[in-house]
């Protein structure tokens, strides 16, 4: 057995090489756990709070091991941290060199193929994208790993991104002329041979759907799987094990048959019929049930299935012509996956249309129809989706058949103390659990402030009452804050209200004026910048140190019950005899916050204040449960004791 005190110890190697590196016991304590999972191939979950130090927590028995590990996290962000600076660093430090593979989606590789097809066909492309074509074309010939990450300039959604990646569905495979330099095909076979493979939840997801089918490859060759961030699992599973389909793959099969000889003219009702569901759909954002839309919207859609349908048939009818004919081949079978996408999420169970005509590969699984019908909307087309209620058979039936060790960990995973909302989600139930609080000094760092005097969130001034308060307490802590909504409608409202009325010296950031890491270099810098922000801060932001020194949240993050998805999981929980609320809403609730209440102390240096401008905090009863699962910091309904501790850490942090 591994004396992983000792490693992670006083006198360890990690304390010797690694800079700035500190022995914790709780990172000692889970690592010697993880470690006896790992052996064990037991399911293990663990919760830990900022500061444990829970990502050497895992990789020194992974590295240690011996064993093949796969490890999978919420964002690419971490995983290049895990590749690029974590593991080289422990790696050395331990004297165990290891093979390591980072292994991404498909979309964030460079497709040789497509690219130079992009140049066969001439396309013209505004004077910006020319010149960013070029860059990547220049970077091509230079580029190793085919990594788009390279290219900062290329944004995930930049209009180039598409057309010069490749999809599953049309993916030549061994018929590609660039094969033998295929980005993608060269990190696979790295990952297969690696002893660590870093991937990302998305990439675990899509492999153990495929695996469903019989194609995943990942999950055999590795002994042992551990998920970083692993509170997003449920979800994001949810979408993996459900159906979608959207304007723009229709629109990317359209424009791959244009390119095929013979086979133009026969995505011409395919056009129309998308055409019509667009049309009718609207290029507003909006986010609704299935249900809710109109006849006329049905009717197109139907009418949009069936031209997937006649055009997956014609394909193969003309490719039993054509000798060889492999892309018509694989774009008969996309266009089939359409139709059967959308009669899966456009027709209710039972009434499946088996007369003449019917497609066999239009059978309908059980599994999948027992899920929340969605459309959503924007000004480039649209997306249906059909999310399953319940993953947790599925889901665990891919973990029993693996048969390796799997380790659950995150800092929120827990309800106060207790896992099995996480786990019933993802059938974990009998999973072995255990947590760990931050060893941060929470009573003397941090002051949580629950106003007394605010009105209910349901009522109309609310956003106002939030704003007036926060005006006080931005000025008293001369900027060095985060504040967080719930909804973008009130994030919208804040920064109207906001707008000129700060004082010159606090600039205001705001979501969506510039990608995420750049506003976040900006407020680092700036140590004076209030942030507003919507989900995607409340959590996987680190801003150590000084320049965040307030994070504000307007209110408890209950989804909207006006969500499709979350109304129509509410319906499917009261049908089934459970207390929707007690058994959903409120521990995602808690979980939510304990993210959003966790991006202000990242470090033993870090002070601040928490405030929670929501009466119901304190007010109601469930109010007990969110302020438990927090870490236990002092607590103040006065106005003058959270201004009072603003003012010195302003003080405190103001430039000589």
């Amino acid at each position: 057995m591994l004396n992983l005190q000792a490693v992670l110890g006083d006198s360890g190697p990690l304390t010797r090489v690694l800079a700035g590196f500190t022995p914790r016991p709780a990172q000692q304590q889970m690592a010697a756990r993880i470690d006896a999972a790992l052996r064990q191939r037991e399911i293990l979950m663990v919760e830990a709070g900022t500061g444990t130090g829970k990502t050497y927590a895992y990789l020194v028995p992974a590295l240690l091991s011996g064993l093949r590990v796969l490890i999978s996290t919420g964002t690419r962000t971490l995983q290049d941290q895990l590749f690029h600076r974590d593991l080289p660093l422990l790696a050395g430090a331990l004297g165990r060199p290891a093979r390591v593979a980072l292994l991404k989606g498909r979309s964030n590789y460079l497709c040789r193929a497509r690219l130079a097809d992009i140049g066969r066909q001439e396309q013209l492309l505004p004077a910006p994208a020319d010149v960013l074509l070029q860059r990547i074309r220049d970077w091509s010939q230079a580029t190793r790993s085919g990594d788009l990450a390279e290219l900062p300039e290329l944004t995930d959604i930049h209009p180039l991104r598409p057309q010069i990646t490749s999809t599953r569905e049309n993916c030549s495979g061994a018929r590609c002329s660039e094969n033998a330099r295929c980005h993608v095909f060269e990190a696979r076979r790295a990952a297969m041979e690696a002893d660590i493979v870093v991937v990302n939840h998305h990439l675990l997801l899509a492999d153990m759907a495929l695996k469903e089918e019989g194609f995943g490859d990942l999950l055999p060759s590795v002994d042992a799987v551990v998920l970083d961030e692993a509170h997003q699992l449920p979800d994001l599973a949810s979408e993996f094990f459900g159906v979608s389909v959207s304007s723009r793959q229709i629109e990317l099969l359209v424009a791959d048959l244009a390119r095929e000889q013979g086979a133009v003219d026969l995505s011409l009702p395919l056009e129309r019929s998308l055409g019509a569901v667009q049309a009718l759909l609207g290029g507003g954002e909006r986010h609704l049930a299935y249900r809710e839309l109109r006849a006329e919207v049905h009717q197109a859609l139907q009418m949009l299935q069936r031209a997937c349908r006649e055009l997956g048939a014609q394909l193969e009818e003309l490719a039993a012509r054509t000798t060889p004919a492999p892309d018509l081949q694989a774009f008969a079978m996309r266009a089939r996956a359409f139709a059967t996408a959308l009669r899966q999420i456009c027709e209710q169970p039972g009434l499946a249309d088996a007369g003449p005509g019917g497609d066999a590969d239009a059978d309908i699984d059980a599994d999948r129809v027992a899920g929340a019908r969605t459309v959503s909307t924007h000004a480039r087309g649209f997306a249906l989706r059909l999310l399953p209620y319940e993953i947790a058979s599925r889901f665990q039936a891919q973990l029993r058949q693996a048969g390796n060790a799997w380790i659950f960990t995150s800092a929120t995973l827990a309800v106060g103390d207790d896992f099995s909302h996480f786990a019933s989600r993802l059938g974990l139930t009998g999973a072995a659990a255990l947590r760990f609080d931050s060893p941060f000094d929470y009573s003397r760092q941090a002051l949580l402030y629950l106003p007394r005097a605010l009105p209910q969130p349901s009522d109309a001034g609310f956003g106002d009452a939030v704003i007036d308060a926060a005006l006080a307490l931005l000025e008293s802590a001369g900027g060095g804050a985060f504040v967080l909504f719930t909804s973008h409608r009130a994030l919208r409202h804040a920064a109207q209200r906001l707008a000129g009325v700060l004082p010159a010296e606090l600039p205001l950031l705001v979501q969506g004026s510039a990608p995420r890491e750049l506003l976040l270099r900006r407020f680092r810098a700036s140590g004076r910048a209030v942030l507003l922000g919507t989900a995607s801060f409340w959590e996987g932001v680190d801003v150590q140190g000084p320049a965040l020194r307030l994070v504000i949240i307007d209110k408890l993050p209950f989804a909207s019950p006006e969500d499709p998805v979350v109304r129509a999981r509410i319906e499917y929980l009261k049908s089934q005899g459970a207390n929707a609320f007690r058994d959903y809403q409120l521990p995602e609730a808690v979980l939510a916050l304990k993210q959003g209440v966790g991006r202000l102390i990242r470090s033993e240096h870090d002070h601040g204040v928490v405030v929670i401008c929501d009466p119901r905090m304190s007010e109601r009863p469930y109010g007990r449960l969110f302020r438990a699962s927090l870490p236990p910091m002092q607590t103040t309904h006065s106005a003058e004791v959270a201004l009072q501790r603003l003012r010195e850490l302003s003080c405190e942090t103001a430039p000589p």
